[in-house]
């Protein structure tokens, strides 16, 4: 009895063990040194030039990369930044491996937020000074409905955080399954498949369908 005893305990503290593992190696790993060994500098200048820039109907990104600025590697975070046109849209995405923390800078108001796993939509409008956070893995999206470039800035907790767009992803699925998730029969949806933007990695910023800059100032629509 004591031998089975001794077993279940053994087993149980190995499941734990295993349990916790996983939990840690889920984020960036600890630096074991104080700066990348790859990194001559640690500022880099003109983000929307040196970066990697991706350049849309709705404006630019410039996300850092541990290729274009080597500094941040083994260092748990990166950065993107946004100029985003009147009407721009950040089309829905999740971060897989990050939380993202986004501060207004300039240009108002701006249309941001993101849906629970509850279904609960949290939707804001964004003014300068304001900060919203995107918890990791949760759909989300940025609307400029303002009449100026929204100018911001996203910081996120991984060197490497992934994007997968949503819209894209469901796209890329067999068809059958796409069309019973959006209640559509395969003849319609394949008319909406021929229509949707193609899957997009590096996100490209888009103009938003039926808006006009500062009409809708909401964030109901």
């Amino acid at each position: 009895m004591k031998t089975c005893n001794l077993a279940l305990i053994v087993l149980v503290l190995a499941c734990c063990r295993t349990v916790t593992i996983d939990k840690v190696a889920a984020a960036d790993p600890d630096p074991l040194t104080d700066v990348s060994p790859n990194a001559n500098d640690f500022v880099i200048r003109s983000v929307f030039k040196n970066a990697d820039v991706s350049s849309g109907s709705g404006g630019q990104r410039a996300a850092l990369s541990t290729s274009k600025f080597p500094a941040i590697e083994s260092q748990g975070i990166t950065v993107v930044q946004f100029n985003m046109t009147p009407c721009g849209l950040n089309r829905p995405h999740t971060h897989p491996r990050a939380t993202e923390i986004l501060s207004m800078l300039s240009g108002v108001p701006l249309q941001a937020g993101f849906v629970d796993t509850a279904g609960k939509a949290w939707i804001e409008l964004l003014y300068p000074g304001d900060i919203i956070v995107f918890p990791r893995g949760l759909l989300h999206y940025e609307l400029n409905v303002g009449k100026k470039t929204a100018f911001y800035l996203s910081a996120l907790n991984s060197q490497n955080p992934g994007t997968l767009e949503a819209a894209g992803a469901l796209l890329s699925i067999p068809d059958r399954a796409a069309a019973t998730t959006l209640n559509q029969n395969l003849k319609n949806y394949g008319q909406i498949k021929k229509q949707s933007l193609p899957y997009d990695e590096p996100a490209t910023l888009r103009l938003a369908s039926d808006c006009v800059p500062g009409r809708d100032v909401t964030t109901d629509f």
